[in-house]
């Protein structure tokens, strides 16, 4: 049974579809290698002791146990190397950006497109493209990521540990059931309809940590799939001067979510933690994040959780586009501090906590979701049942993923306007005013 699923896991590795973003030529750059050998002008010699801070991903079992297992390994690759780990905070990289202000960043910190964005202008990020371990990283991703490791900018920022990721709407089954709600829900009406069920029965119908902007361009996404499969790639296929038709009707149906009581009313002043304990306490009945909330919702729910595809505005557009993947392949990973005083070392030990994160994401938890090739067995045992169906009725039958959006102000305006969405107050006329104007510009 075992070797049976092992195979079907890397079958569907095989079959994944994705929809990589073109890179464009880069400029060039003063962040290059001091050299591209074993070690560099500005680094210590191979065998002296050094010590680098490093800013991840250590929230659950999902993000910890493989960070802890590439640090083990990394022990005995390169034992004169000592990481410290400075644990990231789930607020969009504000802590991260603040650090980059005040000239304190890590020498290897996980982040973000948006962010390196931001870093590559102010020369915080080092530029990874001439080494030898950029290219021989490169060289062994799985088909189809390469715009999760080059950028659209046609650099390279950063070492990607996961493929390309997308968001699922949770929910509970018992608490559908005790309102008198039957899956799937497949219109934006009858989502409407079962927050109205929810809410008489006194439970909150969604969750959502709308602190953090990303989320909101997720949820907003989410519809904006259902319309145009690229997602938010519509506010730059073509170069349009105005909101798309597509965008503008996404904007309505999230409008008319939040004004049915989909959302809690705090729900822009809510955090992850806050969130997910609502879902997980049965206070709400559905929950939105991606695909690596499966391990926590598993372990906590058991068999009383599941996940549905996002609904459309009827149900041949849900039909046509269910296997539309609110997700998208912009560049993330463990990035290297320009300022770090071992760049080199860096840029080494960045890639190697990379691959060896993904390795144990896809050998002991059995998540097939990862960047660089991985040339072991599958060992995990107990594979969330969430996770089967994401690898053998998902995967395989995705058409695509919605298309990142590569200009930082208009991706801005997104994550702003759509988090505006979920407030009183602001209008779908005030969102295509906004984006009109960050647009045009």
């Amino acid at each position: 049974m075992k070797s049976t699923w092992n195979k079907t896991w890397a079958g569907v590795l095989a079959l994944t579809l994705v929809a990589s973003l073109t890179a464009c030529g880069g400029g060039s750059s003063s962040n290059k290698p001091t050299d591209t050998g074993a070690s560099g002008g500005n680094t210590a010699g191979a065998n002296d002791k050094v010590k680098l801070k490093v800013y991840a991903q250590h929230f659950d079992d999902d993000t910890s146990k493989p960070f802890d297992y590439a640090v083990e390994e990394l022990k005995k690759e390169m034992p004169n190397v000592e990481i410290e780990l400075d644990p990231a905070v789930q607020d969009g990289y504000q802590k991260l950006k603040t650090y980059a202000a005040t000239g304190n960043l890590p020498d290897i910190f996980y982040t973000d497109w948006n962010t390196l964005q931001t870093f590559s202008k102010s020369q915080n990020v080092q530029v990874l493209d001439d080494y030898d371990t950029t290219k021989e990283y490169k060289a062994n991703l799985n088909p189809g990521v390469e715009s999760r490791m080059v950028a659209p900018d046609g650099h390279v920022y950063a070492f990607p540990d996961t493929g390309v990721e997308f968001e699922l709407l949770y929910y509970n089954k018992k608490m559908f059931q005790d309102a008198g709600i039957t899956v799937p829900i497949k219109t934006i009406d009858e989502l409407a309809e079962a927050a109205q069920k929810l809410k008489a029965k006194g439970y909150v119908p969604l969750s959502i940590f709308a602190k953090e902007k990303w989320i909101t361009t997720a949820f907003y996404n989410a519809f904006l799939t259902r319309e145009d499969g690229i997602g938010t790639g519509v506010f730059e296929k073509g170069d349009p001067k105005e909101t798309p038709q597509s965008a503008v009707t996404a904007a309505e149906q999230v409008k008319k979510l939040q004004q049915a009581g989909l959302l809690d009313v705090n729900a822009t002043n809510t955090n992850y933690d806050q969130a997910s304990s609502m879902f997980y306490t049965g206070k709400s009945a559905m929950l939105i994040n991606g695909q690596w909330e499966i391990y926590s919702a598993q372990e906590k729910m058991g068999d009383n959780v599941d996940f549905m595809y996002w609904p459309a505005k009827d149900e041949q557009t849900y039909e046509n586009m269910k296997f539309q993947m609110n997700g998208s392949g912009g560049p993330q990973g463990y990035a290297v501090s320009s300022k770090s005083k071992n760049v080199d070392v860096a840029v080494k030990v960045a890639a190697f906590i990379a691959k060896k994160s993904a390795e144990y994401k896809f050998t002991v938890l059995g998540n097939p979701i990862v960047a660089p090739k991985i040339d072991k067995p599958v060992t995990a045992t107990d594979i969330p049942a969430m996770m089967k169906r994401l690898t053998t009725e998902v995967l395989p039958n995705a058409k695509g993923y919605a298309v990142a959006v590569s200009k930082m102000s208009i991706s801005t305006a997104i994550d702003d306007n759509t988090q505006n969405l979920l407030v009183d107050g602001f209008t779908v006329d005030d969102f295509i005013k906004n984006m009109n104007r960050a647009l045009s510009k």
